[in-house]
């Protein structure tokens, strides 16, 4: 959230965390802190949402970045977004690289144990969300971090348990209900879709949406009434 769209007060009905734009990807000081009012208000985790400094391609292409300039780039906007949260007497409660950063440190171990690093160095309380079954997750326990494995409600899946390229036409999942039926399938059955009829195991911990989406405030309430009716309670990792 906090990356311009206008939909941030409505989806923030239907979620528990919320992972905010730190300026580099998009996002400002003003969008930083009026997300975090609303999360602090709905109480909801809030997580910086560190990216390669990349406005002009949302974060989603990749740079030829050093880990040194990785681990830098996450240590300062991270650090950004926690000054934010303390100046609203909130806490910072994980962090989730955003776009070609996320992909990058799922299967680059020298990306996965920068950003690990960076984040144990701000604060080694705080909770690494990345790619369920990755390289994210694996560097972060390595490091001694708190780790939430994480799940795609709206993504499609590569049979290694990648997510499709953006630029697949098949990558994204749009309609509400092929959405909550993914999401119903990664908690009852840890299972996926992949792009080629299949089913990838995932084991998570967290189920993401992307906020940018034309229908996300839809998606999310979907998802969130049919895991309601189901009976999955849904609540933030730290309790």
């Amino acid at each position: 959230m906090g990356e311009g769209c206008l939909n941030d007060a409505e989806l923030m009905e239907f979620v528990t965390s919320v992972n905010i734009a730190c300026g580099s990807h998009a996002g400002d000081a003003e969008t930083m802190r009026a997300t975090v009012e609303l999360a602090k208000a709905k109480n909801i985790a809030i997580g910086s949402h560190p990216s390669f400094p990349d406005r002009v391609n949302f974060g989603r292409s990749i740079m030829s970045l050093q880990p040194s300039e990785i681990y830098t780039a996450v240590r300062q906007q991270t650090l950004t977004l926690m000054n934010v949260c303390e100046d609203a007497r909130t806490v910072l409660d994980h962090v989730k690289p955003h776009g070609a950063l996320y992909n990058l440190s799922a299967r680059d171990r020298a990306t996965a144990a920068a950003i690990a690093a960076s984040v144990r160095d701000v604060d080694a309380s705080l909770i690494l969300f990345g790619l369920a079954g990755s390289l994210s997750i694996s560097e972060a326990e390595r490091a001694g971090l708190r780790t939430a494995s994480e799940a795609f409600a709206d993504r499609t899946y590569q049979p290694d348990g990648s997510l499709t390229p953006r630029d697949h036409d098949d990558a994204l999942i749009t309609g509400a209900a092929d959405a909550a039926a993914q999401a119903l399938s990664i908690v009852w059955d840890r299972r996926a879709f992949a792009t080629d009829g299949a089913k990838v195991a995932i084991m998570a911990d967290t189920i993401c949406i992307h906020g940018d989406g034309p229908n996300a405030v839809d998606l999310a309430r979907t998802i969130h009434d049919t895991l309601l009716s189901h009976n999955i309670n849904i609540s933030r990792l730290n309790g």
